[in-house]
């Protein structure tokens, strides 16, 4: 096996340096210097004692008549209640959504791009025959065009990669095809095989005069890049932007983060999924045991979505305006693709308020008659959706989900492991990939309807990043989605009531970390 980059073990002045450990001491000393600060303000002046006891139930006043979810509501509340001087203050700056006028301006500015360009694209004929073969299916799109702004296409091909290594060799080959220009969006970048191999491959098509760009998020690539990598990237020759630089300030803004995994070649062809460029994804190592992830390539029309999604982002990061029209896939695309399926990309803002990710999901399972098939690898969810999963199963549908076996974060694994009772008690059947961690985020419906993204099942995903995805109705690569997850489920153990471990101490400490859920 090829040796990992920046696994070996680090001497202890090394350690000192790392960048995670000089901005996670400047959040502490932070958070202390507040709380002494607010203590010794409480204790001798009373007039600010009283401010901080109306602040917080100011807050609390706010929570319980905003639209924010129930669970969000509840642990904020509780952490208020017990914190009454401090608790408000802490919601005010930790909460997620709570920026200035300013902020909002600028990151809607991503969704507005989205609809002016999505809606400048007619397609309208194709909505009318959706509706005309399955109003069912027809209902969920027009949901997705409505609140994502991200209209349904045809003539469209689609391929799904039922693991990373499949996505990376087919990555690599419509790259080194690159004509024109080649846009590149990820949470996480790590040097590595796979990050250094398609490193190589965009420096030379730079080289070659093409328009190549790269956009990373700072905080998913806080432990696995160097400070200011976007320069390295762009002494050879590659735009780069770091999204939402971290910055080791205590702020809400922090919370918002690009979970995207994007690349467009071209303006016809196009990746999403799970994936990201690091070599856990492609199993280079065995981070977590064997790790299973899945992605999608579109050629077509639908490749427009994608790339308004793109440049919506580079344009907010980079601070610029430009005419999103001369990267359209009618421009450089060889040869009209013909229809295979219905294929919607879609994305989801933390801005809007418009929950695009649980509601295309909550849309799927609710329309089942027949089966629903979850991949996931966290199950953090809220009422809304455990109420739709126990209802379809309590219906007679046959609702299964994968989560992994091996944790990535014993804390968020464990939170996953305390919604199953639950769902196992509604006939919900749950199982655990045995090999290691499965990363996958798709769904199976009814073998009509699926999706394949990068939205997890658990609160950051559903509530705080910006995230991606692809709705399919009758696309061919379907039945491979259906029969990659029977397969998946042959390395599978089945957890059930009796083999469920409900040891009192496991329970409570279970019951502790799915009350503070929201806040992961």
């Amino acid at each position: 096996m090829e040796k990992h980059l920046h696994k070996n073990p680090k001497g202890f002045l090394s350690y000192l340096y790392n960048r995670t450990v000089i901005v996670g001491l400047a959040i502490l000393v932070q958070a202390a210097v507040l709380v002494v600060v607010l203590a010794r303000f409480a204790e001798f002046f009373p007039f600010f004692y009283a401010l901080n006891i109306l602040i917080s139930m100011a807050a609390v006043l706010w929570l319980v008549n905003n639209k924010s979810n129930p669970g969000y509501k509840i642990i904020w509340i509780i952490v208020i209640m017990a914190m009454p001087v401090f608790g408000g203050v802490f919601y005010l700056m930790f909460s997620g959504k709570h920026l200035s006028r300013h902020e909002k301006r600028k990151l809607l500015a991503i969704s507005r791009k989205i609809e002016q360009y999505n809606t400048a694209v007619c397609q309208e004929p194709v909505r009318q025959l959706l509706h005309q073969e399955n109003p069912v299916a027809a209902r969920q799109s027009d949901y997705i065009a409505r609140a994502a702004n991200c209209p349904v296409y045809q003539n469209t091909f689609t391929e799904y990669f039922p693991i990373g290594e499949a996505k990376f060799a087919r990555m690599l080959e419509e790259l080194e095809k690159a004509e024109h220009f080649i846009f590149m969006e990820y949470f996480i970048i790590e040097e590595g095989k796979m990050w250094n191999t398609i490193f190589e491959v965009l420096k030379r098509k730079a080289a070659q005069g093409l328009d190549v760009r790269l956009l990373y998020d700072d905080v998913g690539s806080l432990m696995t890049l160097p400070y200011r990598y976007y320069r390295t990237v762009e002494e050879a020759g590659i735009q780069c932007c770091a999204f939402n630089p971290f910055v080791p300030l205590l702020n809400a803004r922090m919370n918002n983060r690009d979970h995207r995994k994007i690349c467009v070649i071209d303006g016809w062809v196009g990746f999403t999924g799970g994936i990201n460029l690091a070599d856990e994804y492609i199993n280079v190592y065995p981070k977590h045991g064997h790790w299973k992830d899945t992605g999608i390539l579109l050629k077509g029309d639908a490749v427009w979505s994608l790339t308004v999604m793109f440049l919506s982002m580079w344009d907010y990061v980079r601070g610029v305006e430009e005419d999103f029209s001369q990267f359209s896939p009618a421009r450089y695309q060889p040869a009209l693709i013909l229809p295979q399926g219905y294929v919607q990309p879609y994305n989801d803002s933390p801005q809007d308020d418009e929950l695009v990710g649980e509601n295309v999901y909550l849309g799927m399972i609710y329309s089942a008659t027949r089966y629903v098939y979850i991949c996931t690898p966290y199950l953090i969810v809220d009422n809304e959706m455990v109420t739709a999963l126990m209802t379809a199963a309590k219906s007679g549908v046959d609702v299964r989900i994968i989560t992994p076996h091996i944790a990535d974060k014993w804390f968020v694994h464990a939170v996953t492991r305390a919604y199953y009772p639950v769902l196992l008690e509604a006939g919900v059947k749950i199982y655990e990939y045995t090999p290691g961690f499965i990363h996958a985020k798709s769904f199976v419906v009814d073998d009509e309807t699926a999706t394949v993204g990068t939205i997890n099942l658990d609160y950051r995903s559903l509530y705080l990043h910006f995230e991606c995805g692809v709705w399919l109705h009758e696309a061919p690569c379907i039945q491979d989605m259906k029969q990659d997850y029977l397969d998946t489920l042959e390395k599978c153990e089945q957890i059930t009531m009796q083999n469920y471990d409900q040891s009192p101490l496991r329970r409570l400490g279970r019951s502790i970390l799915r009350l503070l859920a929201p806040l992961m």
